[in-house]
């Protein structure tokens, strides 16, 4: 028989000290508060990006909105740049005049440019979940490769639903409105490149910020 000291205290598992709890939860704090501060910084980028005056096309107008809008899932990933978006529709919503051309509330959702603006959270959650899984080690294979991932979003999303919006509120044919979209194009071409090459300068200079995913 093994003899045993009252005194001693019963065996309990080991357990985390305050500070080790306090060390876990701090970076998990700063985390969620960087992330807060990223989506509203491209929120705010895509509002001034839709205000700055663009060329208009009669229904719609050529801005730099969807450049924000693809650059903000790029760096961000899927769901940062999903919530930066539907950040800044839901500020434009409440009121404050950040959509394209200064305008405000609920009336450009039932405008002729419906279509475009339900593609851009779908848009950029597209590019980010595609930049997430690209190799983004080398600058020659991520410009491409990101390129390619906005020209996707494009084409999925945005290229397919404004359309879509022009017939269904500008009064338009399903074919003149395609035929319109063309024109919106060669721009977002050159603004899907930019996108490309700056998301790659940002995750060259900040590569944890978006963390590969398989």
């Amino acid at each position: 028989m093994t003899a045993t000291n009252p005194a001693a205290p019963p065996h309990e598992a080991p357990n985390e000290t305050p500070h080790d709890t306090a060390t876990h939860a701090a970076p998990r704090r700063r985390s969620v508060a960087t992330d807060l501060a990223l989506i509203a910084t491209f929120a705010a980028l895509i509002a001034v990006c839709a205000i700055i005056p663009g060329i208009s096309l009669g229904p719609a107008s050529i801005t730099l909105q969807t450049l924000a809008v693809l650059l903000s899932g790029a760096v961000l990933g899927a769901n940062r740049g999903l919530l930066a978006v539907l950040l800044y529709m839901a500020v434009g919503a409440a009121g404050l005049p950040i959509f394209s051309g200064g305008s405000a509330g609920l009336a450009p959702f039932a405008g002729p440019t419906i279509g475009y603006l339900v593609s851009f959270p779908l848009a950029a959650w597209l590019t980010g979940f595609i930049v997430e899984r690209l190799p983004r080690r080398k600058i020659a294979t991520s410009v491409p490769l990101i390129f390619l991932a906005g020209l996707i979003a494009n084409l999925v999303f945005v290229h397919l639903l404004g359309p879509l919006g022009l017939a269904w509120r500008a009064d338009m044919t399903i074919g003149a409105a395609f035929l319109f979209d063309l024109s919106f194009w060669p721009g977002d071409l050159i603004k899907t490149l930019l996108v490309a090459i700056i998301a790659t300068a940002v995750h060259r200079a900040f590569p944890a910020l978006l963390p590969s995913r398989r």
